[in-house]
């Protein structure tokens, strides 16, 4: 398997120039690109030396070549498009903190990933750019909203990819792909200079990997605090914390939305919870410790306000109104709805979030880790319509709905997607770390990733859970790594 490291490690023993690994990843992107859709822009203009500008020893992973999300990974004069229609031509005025860190430890950017506009899906197929394919199977989507990011990893094209979760938007591509994808702990990624609160803390950056050292070695990079940043992580995050010899595990499979779960993600979480026991660690089977419809609830009137402000602050910049059409329906759907979110609602949809931290880090006080399924099933076809005509027809009559309305029609819109997807917003909301593992091969020969979640700070104890896995030969990465 040809990880980040060692890919590094060819170019600082001289195997190979930089000039030639990238002459390699072109190749491997006009080969598969057309396909997989999965890079939309790739930018090779810049002349390309043949050493990378930094090879340190204390920066693991500096040299080889970063694709940036089409979505906040913000790179001066490169698109900013956010995979949205409105923003077709925009060019960024500034790196974003979290690419300039990306540069500070010597990863290179190359290329832009696919995005679905405003990352507000699950999948990935933006009316700009079209949709992104599974590598593993080019009828399937590779998850969203880091699709492109995910089928740029499986297709084998380069090991690490930068990818941001903001309900999930790492950690489901990496099921769907058949990867490794971390979501950081609240507080410990780089932020601004525009966005500073991402989601009310919901969304972070980081990336999606093949190897467990690749995704310690960018955890260890990319982690940073800016003193005004609004969320600053706890200072247990930085402590080191020996291994724990015997880990306490509590695991849930059912729904925290009360639907249908596939055989094959329970499958998935058995097998994983008789081999951890095999190996000597303690599990207990829990309820699921929240009630997931409160939780989604809440996120979806965070949602609406913040489009709302977003798409003010973009007016502001137009000096003009943003026309339905140049917005797609789901986006439409969410500013209209946002407009109505009173205050009060708002304020307390982040007391929900609260309570809910609150709670698991009094679970966390118990047992080590909660492990869950990534997703309820395997990645849906492209074709999949997760909306149904009735559904679009109350999207297309937002405007004539009250608040409360607006929120039901939220909730059906997203509907048919979360039954697929209803484990990894949790997370985003308590602001504790989780990680999806690449653990399961079902029956149709496609991925599907187990979810570990820890304490806020804890990465330690998901980058100790994902090395028990790697370490004895349970991971099913795709086909290229193979």
């Amino acid at each position: 398997m040809k990880d980040g490291m060692e890919i590094v490690k060819g170019l600082k023993k001289k195997q190979f120039s930089y000039k030639e690994l990238v002459k390699e990843v072109s190749q491997k992107v006009a080969k598969l690109n057309p396909e997989l859709n999965a890079f939309v822009t790739f930018e090779t203009d810049q002349p390309i030396k043949d050493e990378a500008p930094i090879l340190k020893d204390e920066q693991p992973l500096s040299g080889l070549p970063f694709p940036l999300k089409m979505l906040g990974q913000e790179k001066q004069g490169w698109l900013a498009t956010s995979g949205s229609k409105l923003f077709q031509t925009h060019r960024s005025s500034r790196n974003s903190n979290f690419v300039s860190q990306v540069e500070k430890i010597g990863l290179i950017p190359l290329g832009q990933t696919n995005a679905p506009e405003f990352g507000f899906k699950n999948i990935t197929d933006p009316q700009l750019y079209g949709p992104a394919k599974n590598p593993w199977n080019l009828a399937h989507s590779p998850g969203g909203s880091s699709g492109g990011a995910a089928a740029v990893v499986a297709s084998g094209i380069l090991p690490i990819a930068g990818a941001s979760d903001g309900g999930g938007s790492i950690r489901i591509p990496a099921s769907f792909c058949g990867l490794i994808g971390l979501k950081p702990s609240r507080g410990t990624m780089p932020v601004g200079p525009h966005a500073w609160r991402g989601w009310q803390g919901a969304a972070i950056d980081f990336g999606l990997t093949i190897s467990m050292r690749d995704t310690k070695a960018l955890f260890a990079g990319l982690r940073s605090i800016h003193s005004g940043a609004p969320y600053q992580v706890s200072p247990a995050e930085w402590q080191e914390h020996p291994p724990k010899k015997r880990l306490k595990i509590a695991v849930c499979t059912e729904s925290p939305i009360h639907t249908k779960i596939s055989d094959e993600a329970r499958q998935a979480v058995t097998n994983a919870v008789t081999f951890l026991a095999q190996e000597g660690h303690e599990i207990i089977e829990i309820n699921y410790p929240l009630d997931g419809r409160a939780l989604i609830q809440s996120y979806y009137q965070m949602n609406g306000a913040e489009t709302a402000s977003m798409i003010h602050s973009i007016e502001s910049g137009l000096g003009r109104p943003v026309a339905q059409n140049e917005l797609e329906p789901i986006s439409w759907v969410l500013l209209e709805y946002g407009k109505k979110v009173s205050a009060a609602n708002y304020i307390q949809s982040l007391h929900v979030w609260d309570h809910a931290a609150i709670t698991m880090e009094e679970l966390f006080q118990t047992v080590d880790l909660f492990l869950s399924p990534t997703t309820a099933f395997t990645a849906p076809e492209i074709s999949t319509d997760l909306q149904s005509d009735e559904i679009r027809a109350k999207m297309a009559g937002i405007n004539e709905c009250n608040e409360q309305e607006s929120l039901a029609v939220i909730s059906e819109m997203f509907e048919e997607s979360l039954k697929i997807t209803p484990y990894t917003q949790l997370a985003n909301l308590t602001g504790q770390p989780a990680i999806s593992l690449p653990t399961h091969i079902s029956e149709e020969g496609l991925p599907l990733g187990i979810q570990f979640m820890a304490a806020r700070g804890r990465e330690d104890l998901l980058f100790q859970i994902g090395e028990i896995f790697e370490n004895h030969q349970k991971f099913y990465l795709p086909p290229s790594y193979q």
